[in-house]
Order: structure tokens, then C-alpha cells, then sequence
């Protein structure tokens, strides 16, 4: 009879906590968790959030939904993540009382965080709205249990917010405006805008998990020397010739990781802005197709999202710390200067340094996250860049889709070859930090 009931209570855990229970609603919670994680990610494209800025905004929106299922079970295999960080301790349970969907608070936490973070953040209203209809509708939550939820959602939120608010970001408009550099080899603003720098102070930013951004400061670049033979005049070369001979498939590639949100174009005298994914957003899509994928409980959903969107955060702050430390020079900039005057890159020049390529830096890091949370082989096809008009790619692993970022960067003109490389191994190191001491 002990024994009977042993197996029982064992059974039951496993029902609780494996990713098929999470279905037992008939709601698939990994695709639901995307699709209204997504409606952030409209806001951010109509503010033509930066990537930075745009990394720290899915940090903090999928906290908020990952601290709210953390209430749920603070025991969770994944109460880690926030042990080693740079987080306090949230003090729960947010509410003594008892909550009939932690997932649907957890959205709605997602919403509310997300609608204090962006300067358009009201958009979100319908948002909010329409998903208390669904939770209503399909019964994910009754009516009288709705005002209970929404505490909850609301507790979640002012707990991530706090944390939004002493991460340096309101000091950023205080500190000293950007003044490009003079002298050969620095970076200057790059047609066709002409845009000021982005960002130049975002290394004062506070990290999630890296204790020295010295740490994680990238190989030494080739110096600016335009002589022969030189490491730099070789790989402006490479830039230069690879511009003028791009085959189909290296076009669509580099088209298919531009994730430039500040691209423009002009018709007449009237510049129209491009809606254009960020490169953060990208990974983000990727890691909701794998969870779709792998069939996810919500709770393990929230939880690589968050994880996710807190490396992307500590990746662009190392990652433009490099750039503002070294201000080099932008490809098209030099080779109108010193090679081809009507040469263009395929791809528009974003507004800030070059050193390192901040898509190999944060698509490697995620990878390494990536990977080592699903698994060395796990093919997927990447739908992210559907919404914007491209098509899908099949990608074998995390890896593969790293790589391909990263050299996209090239094949469009706007890097030379030691800033994606060695930006690479800087993402890498940052992913695997942050991995091993999960792991």
C-alpha cells in the first residue's frame, strides 16, 4: 500500500511537471506565449527602438512574465536563474491567495511591463484588453477569479519595473553627448541619413549576470593602415570586391539578417523609415519557434525567453562598449574616401561604430544559450523575418544560424572581417559565462 501510493505521488509529479500536461486545456502555450509576446514587438518597430534599447525591452517584458510562473513554484528546477544574476530575491508569493492560471497573470505581467518601458507602451491597451477576452472566452480564467489575476500580473510587474528603473537607462539623456572622433580610421555618421551615433553611453548600462565588461572585451582589431599588404587594407579590400560580386544567395542571406531598424529610404525629398525587426527580436522569434518546437510548458517558455532576453541585454551593452572604445570606421565610409566613390554596401550602414559586429556578438551568445538548453542538433526553420516580407530559412542547429548572422554582415557590406570574428568569440564567451554557471 506504501508503495502504491509512493507511485502515485510520483506519477503525479511527472503529470504536473512535464511539457504534455501543459497541452491537457488544449492550449498550446509555447505558440500563445509568442504570439502575444510578439505584439511587443510591433510596438517596438513603430518606435524604431534601437537594438540595445530593444534587447532591454524584451529583458524586462519576459520577466515580468517569468517571475509571475516563478511565484507559482518558487522550487522550480530554474529558481537559478535569478540565484547567480545581478537580481534581488523576489519575495513570494506576490499574493496569499490562491491563482487559477499563473500563464494567464504571466501575459498580462508581460503587457504591463512592457507598456511602462516603451514610449509608445500604449499601444499595448489592446492588447491587455484582448487578452482578457481569450482568457475569459476559452476559460483559462473565470470572471469572478479576473481582479485576482490581474493583482497578481500587477505585483509581477511593479517587482521587474523596480528593476527597470535602477538599471541606469533614465542617466543615459544626462551624460555627455557623443562627438565623433577626428582623425583618420573613426567612425562618421554614413549615408543615406546620416544619422547621429546610437547609443554611444549604453556600456554605463547595469548588467544581468556580467560582474567586469572587461572581461569580455574583444581581440585587439587591426589598426587603420591603408598601406599594402596590411591587415586592414585586406580586408577593406575583401569588403570592396565581395560587394561588387555577391551571388543571389549571399543577397538573401544578408537581406535575411539585416534587422536594421533605422533603415530609410527616400522618395523625393521625403525620407520614409523601413519597419525592420531588430536583431534581438530576431533570436527572440527563434527561440519561440524552438519552443513551439519542442512542445514547452509555459513555465519552461517564460523561462528561455527571459533568459534569452537578459543574455541579448548583457551582450549589446559589452558589444557596444567595444564600439564606443574604438570608434573605428565604417566600410562605405572609407572606401568613398579612398577606393570608389559610387560603390554602395547591399545593405544600409547603421548608425554607429563598427567594432565589433553586433550581430555576431549577441547571435552567438544566444546560440550558445540556445544550444545548450535544446541541444546541439535541433533543427528548425526560422520563419521570424516572415512579417517583414522575407521568406523562411531551415537551419540545421543554433550554430548554424549564428554563423550565417554573422558573415550576413559581411556579404552586406557594413563589416570587416576581424569585427565578426572576433566579435563571435566575444558572444560566445558572454553565452557560455552565463550558461555554466546555470548549467
Amino acid at each position: 500500500m506504501k508503495e502504491k501510493l509512493i507511485l502515485s505521488w510520483l506519477y503525479l509529479f511527472f503529470i504536473l511537471t512535464s511539457p504534455v500536461w501543459a497541452q491537457k486545456s488544449g492550449h498550446n502555450w509555447a505558440k500563445i506565449y509568442s504570439q502575444e509576446l510578439f505584439r511587443i514587438t510591433e510596438v517596438m518597430v513603430t518606435d524604431v527602438a534601437s537594438p540595445p534599447v530593444a534587447a532591454r525591452i524584451y529583458s524586462y517584458s519576459t520577466l515580468g512574465a517569468y517571475v509571475t510562473v516563478l511565484d507559482s513554484n518558487p522550487d522550480l528546477r530554474f529558481k537559478d536563474f535569478l540565484a547567480f544574476g545581478n537580481f534581488p530575491k523576489p519575495d513570494f508569493p506576490f499574493l496569499e491567495t490562491e491563482i487559477q492560471s499563473h500563464e494567464f497573470a504571466a501575459v498580462y505581467a508581460m503587457f504591463l511591463v512592457g507598456e511602462k518601458i516603451m514610449p509608445s507602451g500604449y499601444l499595448l491597451k489592446e492588447a491587455k484588453e484582448n487578452w482578457i477576452k481569450k482568457g475569459l472566452k476559452e476559460k483559462i480564467i473565470s470572471k469572478k477569479n479576473l481582479d485576482t489575476h490581474l493583482q497578481l500580473a500587477q505585483k509581477a510587474a511593479d517587482f521587474v519595473l523596480d528593476l527597470a528603473r535602477k538599471d541606469g537607462y533614465i542617466q543615459l539623456t544626462a551624460l555627455t553627448r557623443y562627438t565623433p572622433k577626428e582623425g583618420e580610421g573613426f567612425w562618421f555618421p554614413t549615408p543615406p541619413a546620416y544619422m547621429a551615433a546610437v547609443e554611444p553611453e549604453w556600456r554605463t548600462m547595469k548588467t544581468f549576470y556580467l560582474q567586469n565588461l572587461e572581461d569580455f572585451k574583444p581581440s585587439a582589431m587591426a589598426p587603420f593602415d591603408l598601406n599594402e599588404g596590411s591587415s586592414f587594407q585586406i580586408q577593406l579590400q575583401e569588403v570592396y570586391q565581395v560587394g561588387k560580386s555577391l551571388t543571389e544567395e549571399q543577397k538573401l542571406i544578408a537581406n535575411f539578417w539585416d534587422c536594421n531598424p533605422f533603415k530609410v529610404e527616400f522618395s523625393g525629398h521625403m525620407a520614409i523609415g523601413v519597419k525592420k525587426i531588430s536583431p534581438g527580436g530576431h533570436w527572440i522569434g527563434i527561440t519561440g519557434i524552438a519552443s513551439e518546437k519542442a512542445n514547452l510548458s509555459f513555465a519552461e517558455t517564460a523561462y528561455i525567453h527571459a533568459l534569452i532576453g537578459t543574455t541579448l541585454h548583457d551582450a549589446f551593452v559589452s558589444c557596444w562598449k567595444a564600439k564606443y572604445d574604438t570608434n573605428r570606421i565604417r566600410p562605405e565610409t572609407v572606401i568613398h574616401q579612398k577606393l570608389d566613390s559610387d560603390w554602395k554596401p547591399l545593405l544600409q550602414t547603421p548608425p554607429f561604430p563598427e567594432y565589433t559586429s553586433g550581430h555576431s556578438v549577441i547571435s552567438s551568445a544566444s546560440a550558445e544559450i540556445l544550444t545548450g538548453y535544446f541541444g546541439d542538433s535541433f533543427d528548425f526553420v526560422d520563419s521570424s523575418e516572415v512579417y517583414f516580407g522575407l521568406p523562411e530559412r531551415a537551419f540545421s542547429s543554433f550554430y548554424q544560424a549564428a554563423e550565417e548572422a554573422s558573415i550576413s554582415r559581411l556579404y552586406g557590406g557594413i563589416h570587416f572581417r576581424d569585427a565578426i570574428e572576433n566579435g563571435v568569440a566575444q558572444g560566445k564567451k558572454i553565452g557560455k559565462t552565463i550558461w555554466d554557471r546555470l548549467d
